[in-house]
């Protein structure tokens, strides 16, 4: 079982193919195992890269609740990569990971070859509501446990159409997040998802993120859609894509469309010609 040592902690990885590292960061409702589909498809031709982030077994999970803070994330994949020779990268990530993504992006351009930042909205929109949610489920978590996180995800609106059009899928989804820690995701919301930074609050660090980058959302994903316009107005070289009838998680509800953009933008980004990229 691959990890490594990095940060104070032990984080679990996944090495697969040769080539252009390609990294992607997971949900929080996931984990490495939700890049599956982009992982057998992308490594055909990249080196690509998924991981688990601290708190979601089999990498480590802290005791000390502040040792889950955003910054903590970011710097874990930063020593990930370092661990792993990785200079500069292809990085991606959904929700969560994709603010991950985004902010490792802002703290170390030099190493980021582009970003995919997928279903973002990191709490920016509705923001007194979302944080009541989110705090409502930590304690739901810390009272009943894993299945309170089931219990949210069966009834969210940006769950409900991968649930309706892939109920094979969205199972699978479901057992996964099962086997988390509910006391390390309590954690997580409490220190990571309710402390972070909105997109609005980036706004002066996207200008000034000279990176290729393509952001993506599902049209059902409401929570998402103005972070991800905001994006593509602030951030130099962005491109936005939006998948119709699709939620949250666009990876693993429309795999086929999704790596086929992705697949299309990181081809012109290795080619510069990725729109203003040169300008």
């Amino acid at each position: 079982m691959p990890t490594a040592r990095v940060n104070g902690v032990e984080l679990y990885y996944e090495d697969t193919g040769q080539g252009v590292p390609l990294v992607w960061s997971h949900e929080f409702g996931g984990d490495y195992r939700s890049w599956e589909p982009q992982v057998r498809h992308f490594a055909r031709r990249y080196r690509v890269i998924t991981y688990n982030h601290r708190g979601y077994p089999p990498s480590s999970v802290p005791k000390d609740a502040a040792a889950y803070t955003h910054a903590t994330l970011i710097e874990d994949l930063h020593q990930l990569l370092r661990h792993l020779g990785v200079r500069q990268a292809h990085v991606g990530g959904c929700s969560m990971g994709a603010n991950v993504a985004l902010n490792f992006g802002i703290a170390h351009p030099e190493m980021v070859r582009s970003l995919v930042i997928v279903g973002c909205g990191s709490g920016t929109v509705g923001r007194e509501e979302f944080v009541a949610a989110q705090r409502a489920t930590a304690e739901a978590l810390e009272r009943d446990g894993i299945e309170a996180l089931i219990r949210n995800f069966q009834t969210l609106p940006t769950r409900r159409a991968f649930r309706h059009k892939d109920p094979r899928g969205w199972e699978e989804f479901l057992a996964y997040a099962r086997e988390h820690d509910a006391t390390a995701c309590a954690r997580l919301i409490r220190g990571v998802i309710v402390a972070r930074k909105t997109i609005f609050e980036l706004e002066r660090e996207l200008h000034a993120l000279r990176v290729p980058t393509l952001v993506m959302t599902g049209d059902q994903d409401a929570p998402c859609v103005e972070p991800a316009l905001f994006m593509r107005q602030h951030l130099p070289h962005a491109g936005l894509v939006v998948v119709p009838m699709t939620g949250h998680t666009v990876n693993i509800e429309e795999p086929g469309l999704f790596n086929l953009h992705v697949a299309e933008f990181l081809t012109a980004v290795e080619n510069g010609r990725w729109g203003t990229w040169s300008a």
